[in-house]
């Protein structure tokens, strides 16, 4: 069997090969009709030997094995034909299918990516966010008992105070009471403090200052830092008291004497009072 093969690709048998073919068969039969004729009284009167001897002539046997050639090579070029196409098919599958993988990949890596980005954005706001609350707490105020109400007003004239009025006010509160810090600060003063009895004194960082006394309990010394809200006491009656309170003050100093309106300091710092 025998088929052509062109820059890679399988080609059909040519016309002219299989026109070749056909006059060669058409040839040979014509020799034979020839000598057929020739011998014709051979065969009358050599009867069955004459015609074997027909059938086994090469020309023949030629002119019939040539169409059945032809048929063989189109069936080598189909089958050739059919597997470059099987193959080229086979390529083609598995050239989409690594096109496919790669572009799923490529979308799980860039959705992972997001991903992490995304959790990486949410925490450092939430680490900005914590930040920002600490920060607000420790410069928040918060009044010095909870839940309290004001007893005695700043300034309140009465014989009770030895400069003839009240230098802070009263915070209703019974014996035992956790007093806080209004603000974060520096103790500067924690013991008996005369006619405020057990006092405490804090130093904020604008400068300002406040005092808590008539106090049952300390929980603070000096020099300590404190937050703001941080409890720093137990409410009693020590000092020159009636009954247990907290006096609360806000003053521009350490010392007695240096008062301010502690009801406009605290709604300063956005406190109802």
């Amino acid at each position: 069997m025998a088929f052509t093969r062109a820059t890679g690709k399988h080609r059909r048998p040519s016309k002219t090969r299989r026109a070749t073919a056909g006059a060669a068969g058409i040839a040979g039969l014509a020799t034979v009709g020839v000598v057929g004729s020739i011998a014709s009284p051979a065969f009358a009167a050599g009867g069955g030997q004459g015609q074997n001897n027909l059938q086994q002539s090469p020309q023949l046997r030629e002119a019939l094995a040539a169409p059945i050639s032809d048929t063989l090579d189109e069936q080598a070029y189909d089958q050739a034909l059919r597997a470059e196409q099987a193959k080229a098919e086979s390529e083609a599958k598995e050239e989409a299918a690594k096109a496919k993988a790669e572009a799923k990949r490529k979308a799980d890596e860039a959705k992972r990516k997001a991903a992490a980005e995304k959790a990486q954005k949410e925490h450092e706001a939430k680490v900005r966010a914590a930040r920002a609350a600490e920060r607000a707490k420790l410069n928040a105020y918060v009044l010095p008992v909870e839940g309290s109400y004001v007893s005695t007003g700043y300034q309140q004239g009465g014989g009770m105070w030895s400069s003839g009025s009240h230098t802070g006010i009263d915070f209703h509160a019974g014996m035992n009471t956790p007093v806080h810090s209004v603000a974060a600060g520096e103790v500067v003063e924690a013991g008996n403090g005369g006619a405020y009895g057990n006092n405490i004194v804090i130093k904020h960082k604008d400068g300002t200052y406040t005092q808590y006394g008539h106090l049952n309990s300390i929980g603070v010394s000096v020099g300590q830092s404190v937050k703001s809200g941080q409890q720093i006491a137990l409410s009693g009656s020590t000092g020159n008291s009636s009954g247990p309170h907290l006096h609360f003050e806000a003053r521009s100093g350490p010392e007695y004497g240096s008062d301010i309106d502690p009801v406009a300091y605290l709604r300063q710092h956005g406190l109802k009072v």
